[in-house]
């Protein structure tokens, strides 16, 4: 019961985001009833998954829950760059990223160190070790870039070209991760997490991913096109716009699942969907965005502003740091949250 009328919430929200955006109504009502329903259907894309994944295993699950659950970030992007949205874009990338490996990960510790025996969350080190190498593979990439265009050498000038080879050795090095990710033995824990999710057919998994993926799709068009004049009316940054709003909406998935797993003591399948989620995003969304963006105009690739590019370092050295040895505090996660306020404070005032 609880579960259709969530549903049914969803439904209406999407509805509503749809009626006022053909109506003309105010862009701020339209902006923020479609971020509502965006996130609602990151939720409903979330259920789809673990649907359809209980039937296939715990590690295809994952997967399946983390690409899926990322679907509301393509769509978003990829409509902002067709409006020229260039900022947005990028920003919503990032946002993403940050907003998974800092403050999803960061509550998902503190949700399983509060029940964690002596206050300490524990989980497999091979999983976030992994996450580690591939981020700092796509953090190598965008230092690099930044670097070639602070000073302006040659290299500079060739800022596409760059991007799409880096895309293309990010998404080899992803498939090769995945492949041997996808054989490897899953923990009981999580065996046992997927096979219970089968309350429901699989027809109706299958039928809820399709619904709710048309939904992101049309839901992100009628937020991209409020979002300008939405931004302009509010007065906040479109850099603060993609890197927090948007991002904390299309990750519902993460932060819902993640900290609820956490806090029942699934310790292993909550970092395990918010680690593939950020593994995901830097090496698979990203260059996979960026090979897209070649049919718009500006084309999207890795060079980001020196802020950011220290952040993305920080970030990636913060959750090698914290989770790399399979256990976490509830300091830890705080920590990660901390740097998440404090960086989205900074995007506020830029």
């Amino acid at each position: 019961m609880h579960e259709r009328l969530t549903l049914g919430a969803i439904a209406i929200a999407t509805l509503a985001a749809g009626a006022l955006h053909y109506a003309g109504a105010g862009a701020v009502v339209t902006f923020v009833v479609a971020g509502i329903a965006l996130g609602g259907l990151a939720w409903a894309i979330g259920s789809g998954t673990e649907i359809v994944g209980g039937y296939y295993g715990p590690a295809i699950t994952s997967v399946l829950q983390t690409t899926l659950g990322n679907l509301p970030e393509l769509f978003v992007v990829l409509f902002a760059l067709s409006a020229g949205e260039i900022v947005v874009a990028q920003f919503s990338i990032i946002g993403s990223l940050f907003a998974n490996a800092l403050l999803v990960l960061g509550l998902v510790i503190v949700a399983g160190s509060t029940v964690g025996e002596r206050g300490l969350m524990r989980f497999g080190a091979r999983l976030p070790n992994d996450t580690a190498t591939l981020l700092l593979m796509a953090v190598f990439i965008i230092v690099l870039l930044g670097l070639s265009n602070s000073v302006g050498d040659r290299a500079s000038h060739h800022a596409v070209a760059i991007s799409i080879i880096g895309a293309v050795c990010l998404l080899g090095v992803y498939g090769a991760w995945l492949w041997s990710y996808l054989r490897m033995p899953a923990p009981t824990e999580a065996h046992d997490a997927a096979a219970g999710e089968r309350a429901h057919s699989l027809r109706f998994g299958i039928g809820l991913l399709v619904a709710s993926g048309a939904g992101a799709a049309l839901v992100s068009d009628w937020f991209v096109a409020a979002l300008d004049p939405a931004v302009r009316a509010l007065g906040i940054s479109k850099a603060f716009t993609g890197l927090v709003i948007v991002a904390i909406a299309g990750n519902a998935v993460e932060n819902i699942v993640g900290v609820t797993l956490a806090a029942k003591g699934r310790s292993n399948f909550a970092v395990s969907l918010v680690k593939n989620s950020v593994s995901q995003i830097a090496v698979f969304l990203f260059p996979v965005l960026v090979l897209l963006s070649l049919f718009f105009d500006p084309s999207l690739t890795f060079v980001l502003d020196p802020i950011w590019i220290g952040a993305l370092t920080i970030t990636a050295l913060a959750v090698w740091q914290i989770t790399g040895d399979g256990e976490a505090a509830l300091f830890e996660g705080l920590a990660l949250v901390s740097l998440y306020v404090i960086l989205a404070t900074v995007a506020w005032y830029e």
